[in-house]
């Protein structure tokens, strides 16, 4: 049975820059025995997350997370936090619903003073909902990603740490069996990053 790789964006703009980013670290990911799944949480309706209703998005949506073996939570950064939107639907599930996960946080943004949101802000709330392991997190400024059509691309050295978060969640994963991983980045052939 294929491995389950789920991202969910938060961002309620349907143009969203945080969508393609999701989705080109997931094309990142895709191959045998890896399934992947993009939910954004914008389609989900506003009075299921609100009201917590029932509805059948949200079960669908909450379904995927408990199925997932790898998560991406990619976000927008508003206001030095992440997006109300993610919020809300981690409050809609179970205490533990990432208990046994692999979790890669990514947030955009337009500066980067925004960085620290992630691991400030968000990583206690990942923790505290059981996550097996939380990848190093990613801030892309909006800045170094550029945009055409519906493809996304990313600075040289932004696209580098990119491809090594991807990197050390995909080992996380079970799926590279590299020795090497951590700090400092050890030197890697491109087919293997």
């Amino acid at each position: 049975m294929a491995q389950l790789i789920l991202a969910l964006s938060a961002s309620p703009s349907a143009e969203s820059k945080t969508a393609r980013v999701a989705d080109y670290a997931l094309g990142e990911l895709a191959g045998p025995g890896t399934a992947v799944r993009h939910i954004r949480l914008r389609e989900i309706p506003a009075a299921a997350l609100l009201l917590a209703g029932r509805d059948p998005a949200l079960a669908e949506a909450s379904a995927a997370v408990e199925e997932a073996a790898g998560i991406i939570v990619a976000t927008p950064i508003y206001k030095a936090a992440y997006s109300g939107l993610l919020k809300v639907f981690l409050d809609q599930l179970p205490q533990f619903a990432l208990a046994g996960k692999t979790i890669l946080p990514i947030a955009t943004g337009g500066t980067l003073a925004h960085v620290l949101a992630l691991d400030y802000a968000l990583r206690p709330v990942l923790q505290s909902m059981g996550a097996r392991h939380i990848v190093q997190s990613q801030f892309i400024p909006e800045s170094q990603m550029t945009v055409s059509g519906d493809g996304l691309s990313l600075s040289d050295d932004l696209g580098l740490s990119f491809h090594e978060a991807i990197h050390h969640f995909r080992s996380s994963l079970g799926q590279s069996g590299d020795p090497l991983l951590g700090h400092p980045r050890p030197q890697r052939t491109a087919s293997a990053a």
